[in-house]
């Protein structure tokens, strides 16, 4: 991509398009490897995905360029949110926003923020205390034990109760940028757009709820 393209309004949108589906497919992974959790068997099924995650260099790797991938999602939507403001500073009088969008496509804006709000709690939980301040010992494996810090962080309720919001956000946030990304990109067609569109419903509807779930399960005491 040459650099004239990369300022101007589409490639910023470009950009945006495939750092999410980047991002999308990492929310695939991490999905699967927390819904380990429902073997119920004491985290030890968790514990041997989260040490094959922690200890492959490939996926340490793979940590930097999702960084770097999440880091640049966040400046473009930034930029893109700022510059359209900028170009219409003064607002109708009266809009019908219903009229030619859903009210969360029009707020991706404030669903991002409260995502990057989450992001950074969820971080200081989990991602720095398994790279950085040490795990709770070992499990019976002998793996680091990062299901015990599970079980303590979701036996408080406030923070199930906010990750219990910020995967509503997440699906909201989801709803309209699932199919927005592939637009963007050009992926337009008559028999393929309305497959884009469901696999997307479904997409936003079943990776938020596997997540929420986890909280709330692990603090109702059904999975230990």
């Amino acid at each position: 991509m040459s650099q004239g393209f990369l300022k101007s309004s589409i490639g910023k949108k470009t950009v945006m398009a495939l750092t999410g589906i980047f991002l999308i497919s990492f929310l695939v992974v991490h999905c699967f490897i927390n819904s380990l959790i429902f073997f119920n068997d004491g985290g030890l099924t968790f514990n041997t995905g989260a040490n094959f995650m922690a200890h492959n260099w490939l996926i340490r790797a793979g940590e930097l360029v999702l960084f770097a991938g999440l880091i640049l999602h966040i400046i473009q939507a930034l930029i893109l949110t700022i510059e359209n403001r900028k170009a219409r500073p003064i607002g109708y009088e009266m809009v019908n926003g219903n009229a030619n969008s859903s009210w969360y496509s029009r707020s991706m804006g404030l669903l991002g923020t409260l995502l990057l709000i989450f992001l950074i709690i969820h971080l200081t939980h989990f991602w720095v205390k398994s790279r950085f301040t040490g795990l709770p010992g070992e499990d019976a494996n002998g793996h680091e034990n990062l299901y015990a810090v599970m079980q303590t962080t979701f036996t408080m309720l406030w923070v199930v109760v906010v990750y219990t919001l910020a995967m509503v956000s997440l699906a909201y946030h989801l709803l309209h940028g699932f199919q927005s990304a592939f637009q963007t990109l050009g992926l337009n067609h008559k028999k393929y757009t309305p497959l884009i569109k469901n696999i997307g419903v479904a997409f936003s509807i079943i990776i938020p709820f596997i997540f929420a779930l986890m909280p709330i399960l692990m603090y109702a005491g059904v999975i230990k």
